[in-house]
């Protein structure tokens, strides 16, 4: 994401070293000796040689990553070398190139001097001499030293190599056409995940097989001082192995029980696609509160972030529960199966998002389905979590304006920045909208079919052939259709162009599909119980859908749902609640209030405060305190349930 308080302090930071440097020392000089060079366009050529590179990654107490490279090279005159900006997974332009400092070039021992691209401003120019044949480059990749700076990759316990946050390549190659040879360097004693194949490991130093500059920033690693590996399929046809990092080597306990659910996971991805597109595959997992928070999806790995007490106490771990499911789905979609407008030929060249709906959308249809049959969440809290989801985008003020299909563009004009008024504003809102409609889709083939066909023959068709295979294929709008229409005839770029791009009253209600899976949307005075333990392990409090507003349990507003009252009232996130109906404010408290003014006109009286400025603020509302519910249609088929329900030989 944008952060402009660190682009000011890299400024400055700049302006001090062009004023300072010796004119031969200089490097990042404001002109070369001839003008920039367009940036070539990449073919699909091998690049001459291989790129080394050698990252040493103990400096844990100042969290800085040192970093060499050697590129080979052939010819005399201007190169320019690229820093990925358009990082896979995380849909968007988000390449933090404001994290590396003390770039130095040479070649032949002699320093160069290198100039940024003025326009595509993660490109450096320099000019290679005659007789070079390869260029000598080094520098520091300045990793956040706390949240407010970045995500957080480094802490005294673990740290999370992400390849592309420190590299150059040369431009003018299509990225799978580029050779690297990586080493890593860890703090003694410390272990370490990566689907990179390891030819040694000795002393600390990790040695790496040769990779494409495709799969190299495709394979991150999770090391720590506290590692155990779990292997989650033994005896399977491709490895499939449970990497695990910790704060603390107690947070490594796990039961053989809760092991076995992370293994069913496995054999229900199986059963649903048929074919597996890796050679191996490795869950990359930190239990920490120290480590940033992630969850990013790779071809053979995946990134994932938990609660410390995710193996030591999972039932006070559901927002954590999913995760898994979700990023390992990732493999089949997103990553072989690739949108045609993601698949672009270097990190550099802009991608586009038009079917994220399908990418993520139906990803998180399946790892939420997934999840549940093998038992890692159970029927009732899944059931819990739709309830949550059909209540969001149903009553969602913001599907008046904005079609689903334009929040595919969020990852780049947003790039995930708080929003001031997000019930409104929408926010990539193709993962769980998405789900909704891949959920409205397996619902209307189960009828039309009889029962005899679901969106499981789709993940088959789609996902299930070419086993072993794990070069992208890439994916239109048509092929999807076209793979429906053989499951189910039906006229289906209508059923899924009507979801996606309409507005206002033509909008379809994205909750047919959980109407005709058996269940409709209602509202009751209690939580459900995955919302109750889910806001409980969150400190969070909703009243969202009586006064307007969600806090946390400090009794300050984080959130006000448009046209709301508490909207109508003039109230933000930001307000601090003293006070209610002459009491001192609480969520108990709250929430008594809220339930004493049903079915009568006597106002919540409430008081707030925002910094030096206080306000009474009076709601005339009087329908008690609702939250979402899914409740059986009597008669009507199970079809939730038999989605949900686990698949057996």
């Amino acid at each position: 994401m944008m952060r402009p308080a660190r682009l000011l302090a890299s400024a400055c930071a700049a302006a001090l070293l062009f004023g300072s440097a010796p004119a031969l020392a200089q490097v990042g000089t404001p002109a070369l000796d001839r003008a920039l060079a367009p940036i070539p366009a990449p073919r699909d050529a091998p690049y001459p040689g291989v790129i080394t590179l050698d990252m040493d990654a103990t400096d844990l107490d100042r969290r800085i990553v040192s970093v060499k490279q050697t590129i080979p090279v052939t010819a005399a005159g201007p190169m320019i070398l690229l820093y990925p900006q358009w990082i896979p997974g995380n849909h968007g332009p988000v390449g933090p190139v404001d994290d590396i400092a003390e770039l130095q070039i040479s070649a032949n021992g002699q320093p160069l001097r290198w100039v940024r691209h003025t326009v595509h401003t993660n490109g450096f120019q320099i000019e290679v001499p005659a007789g070079a044949t390869a260029l000598d480059i080094s520098f520091k990749w300045l990793t956040p030293i706390d949240g407010s700076q970045g995500r957080v990759v480094i802490t005294e316990d673990m740290l999370n190599i992400q390849w592309e946050k420190a590299l150059l390549y040369p431009a003018g190659y299509y990225s799978s056409q580029i050779t690297f040879r990586p080493t890593l360097r860890l703090p003694d004693g410390w272990r370490y995940g990566t689907a990179l194949n390891t030819e040694s490991f000795e002393n600390g130093l990790a040695t790496f097989a040769p990779i494409s500059l495709e799969h190299f920033a495709d394979s991150p690693v999770f090391a720590g001082a506290h590692y155990r590996q779990i292997d989650l399929d033994p005896g399977g046809r491709s490895p499939v192995r449970l990497n695990v990092v910790a704060d603390d080597a107690a947070m490594l306990a796990a039961t053989d029980a809760h092991i076995e659910l992370h293994r069913d996971l496995v054999d229900q991805a199986d059963r649903l696609f048929g074919a597996r597109h890796f050679n191996h595959y490795d869950f990359l997992l930190a239990v920490s509160d120290k480590l940033g928070g992630i969850g990013l999806e790779h071809h053979r790995s995946s990134e994932n972030s938990v609660d410390p007490k995710y193996f030591t106490a999972p039932t006070d771990t559901l927002g954590d529960r999913d995760l898994l499911g979700h990023e390992y789905v990732h493999s089949w979609n997103g990553k072989w199966r690739r949108p045609a407008d993601q698949l672009t030929p270097t990190l550099n060249e802009p991608m586009q998002n038009t079917l994220l709906w399908v990418y993520e959308g139906q990803t998180q249809y399946w790892g939420q389905v997934l999840t549940t049959r093998a038992g890692l969440l159970s029927k009732e809290l899944e059931l819990g979590s739709l309830a949550m989801t059909a209540a969001t985008y149903g009553l969602s003020p913001g599907r008046a304006w904005r079609a689903m299909q334009d929040t595919v563009n969020d990852p780049i004009i947003a790039q995930r920045r708080p929003q001031p008024w997000g019930s409104v504003q929408r926010s990539e809102d193709y993962y769980s909208e998405g789900a909704l409609i891949w959920l409205d889709a397996d619902t209307w083939i189960r009828e039309q079919s009889g029962g005899r066909r679901s969106l499981d023959d789709f993940a088959k068709a789609f996902y299930g052939v070419e086993d072993g295979d794990w070069d992208p294929a890439p994916y239109t709008f048509d092929d999807i259709v076209r793979t429906l229409n053989a499951v189910q005839p039906n006229d289906w770029a209508t059923f899924l162009r009507t979801r996606l791009d309409a507005v206002g009253a033509d909008a379809a209600m994205p909750l047919d599909g959980i109407e005709r899976g058996g269940y409709r949307l209602v509202f009751k005075e209690e939580p459900n119980s995955y919302q109750k333990a889910l806001y409980g392990e969150y400190g969070r409090n909703d009243f969202q859908y009586s006064l307007g507003i969600s806090t946390n349990n400090a009794n300050r507003i984080s959130s006000v749902r448009w046209n709301s009252p508490a909207f109508e009232a003039g109230l933000t996130s930001g307000w601090e609640i003293v006070a209610v109906n002459g009491r001192t404010a609480s969520p108990s408290v709250i929430a008594g209030a809220i339930t004493a003014s049903k079915g009568n006109t006597t106002p919540i009286e409430m008081m707030l405060k925002n910094g030096e400025r206080f306000r009474t603020v009076r709601f005339d509302y009087h329908d008690g305190l609702r939250y979402p519910h899914l409740e059986r249609i009597e008669g009507a088929p199970d079809r939730l349930g038999d989605i949900l329900a686990p698949r057996r030989r």
